[in-house]
C-alpha cells in the first residue's frame, strides 16, 4: 500500500535564531549537523534521519514545513496524485529536492494551510544506540496538530496519506499511526497550528534524567512527568525559547495491525495522566493560535 511511513523533520521560522539554536544544541540534546543558506539543521543521535529539526531566522514564529517519509519515488508520485485529487494546493510537484540531504519529493498545503513535504531517497546520517544515562532524545516520536476540522484532518491522513486510526480520546483527539508505533500523528480541534513535537527517549529512566538536565538548565517543566493512556507513553512537556511545545516521551506502545482494535477512551484526568503525580496539565500548555505561516510557502 502506498502511504507515508514516518516523520522526517519539522522546519521552523523563529525570530531569535541563536536562542532557538542554543536550546536544541545545548539543552534539548540534538546535534547540530549543518548551517548553510540561512538554515541550521539538527540531528537526533538515535535516528538515521540526516536531521530532525531545521531552523531559520524569520520575522514571525511559524512552522515552515512538516516533512514526512515515503519508501520510494513511485510512492511519492502516487501520494502526490492522491493529494491533488483531494483538492490540496501543491507548492511544487515531485522533483529532485535542493534542500540539505536531497532526495525526491513534493510539498503541499494541508487543508488548513500548514505546509507538508513527502519525500523518499533523502541522504541518511550516522546513528547510534543512545544509553539511558546520556538522557538524549533518540528521534522524533510524534507530532500533534490542531485543526478547526479535526475529523476531516483525520480522514485526510487516513484516506489520502495511508495512516491508520489507533485510538480516540473522546471525540476530540485522534491518534494515528503509519508504522508499528501507536501514533506518529494526532489531531485536536482548534485553530490550525502545531500543538507539540515529541521525542523518544531510550526508556523512562532516560526521560527522567532528561527532565533533571533541563531543570538544571532552567528550562521550565510545563506538564509532567506523567503517563498517558492512549499509547501508554510517559511524557514531560516543555517550550522552546520561541514558544513551541516539545515533549520527552518513552515507552510508546507498539501496535500489531493484525490484532489491534481502536478504542475510544473516556476523557478523565486519569486518562490524560495515569499517575496523577506530575505538575501542570493541558491548561498549562501554550494556548493554540493560528500559525503565522498558513498558506505561505518558504523558498527551501
Amino acid at each position: 500500500m502506498t502511504r507515508v511511513t514516518d516523520i522526517r523533520y519539522v522546519g521552523y521560522g523563529v525570530t531569535d535564531l541563536e536562542a532557538e539554536r542554543a536550546f536544541y544544541r545545548d539543552k534539548w540534546g540534538l546535534r547540530e549537523v549543518a548551517a548553510q543558506d540561512g538554515m541550521v539543521y539538527f540531528a537526533a543521535e538515535g535516528s538515521p534521519e540526516l536531521y530532525v529539526v531545521r531552523l531559520r531566522a524569520a520575522d514571525v514564529q511559524r512552522v515552515d514545513v512538516i516533512a514526512l517519509a515515503a519508501d520510494t519515488d513511485a510512492d511519492v508520485d502516487a501520494l502526490h496524485d492522491k493529494v491533488v485529487a483531494a483538492g490540496c494546493r501543491v507548492i511544487f510537484a515531485p522533483t529532485a529536492l535542493s534542500s540539505f540531504g536531497g532526495g525526491y519529493g513534493f510539498r503541499f498545503f494541508g487543508k488548513d494551510g500548514l505546509t507538508f513535504e513527502i519525500s523518499a531517497g533523502v541522504a541518511r546520517g550516522p546513528s547510534r544506540t543512545v544509553l539511558a544515562r546520556e538522557a538524549l532524545p533518540e528521534k522524533i516520536s510524534h507530532i500533534v496538530m490542531h485543526s478547526p476540522d479535526h475529523k476531516g484532518a483525520v480522514d485526510f491522513f487516513v484516506n489520502v496519506l495511508g495512516f491508520r486510526v489507533s485510538d480516540w480520546l473522546g471525540d476530540f483527539m485522534c491518534f494515528l499511526r503509519c508504522n508499528e508505533w501507536h501514533h506518529r500523528v494526532a489531531f485536536l480541534p482548534g485553530p490550525p497550528c502545531l500543538n507539540h513535537v515529541a521525542y523518544d527517549m531510550p526508556d523512562m529512566d532516560a526521560m527522567m534524567r532528561g527532565v533533571g538536565k533541563l531543570k538544571k538548565a532552567e528550562v521550565e517543566l510545563r506538564w509532567g512527568p506523567g503517563r498517558h493512556t492512549a499509547g501508554n507513553n510517559t511524557f514531560s512537556y516543555f517550550t522552546t525559547p520561541a514558544g513551541f511545545a516539545v515533549e520527552y516521551t518513552a515507552e510508546l506502545e507498539k501496535v500489531d495491525d493484525a490484532t489491534w482494535v481502536a478504542t475510544v477512551h473516556k476523557p478523565t484526568p486519569e486518562t490524560m495522566d495515569q499517575w496523577g503525580a506530575g505538575s501542570g496539565g493541558p491548561q498549562t500548555m501554550p494556548h493554540p493560535a493560528p500559525d503565522a505561516g498558513l498558506f505561505q510557502a518558504v523558498g527551501v
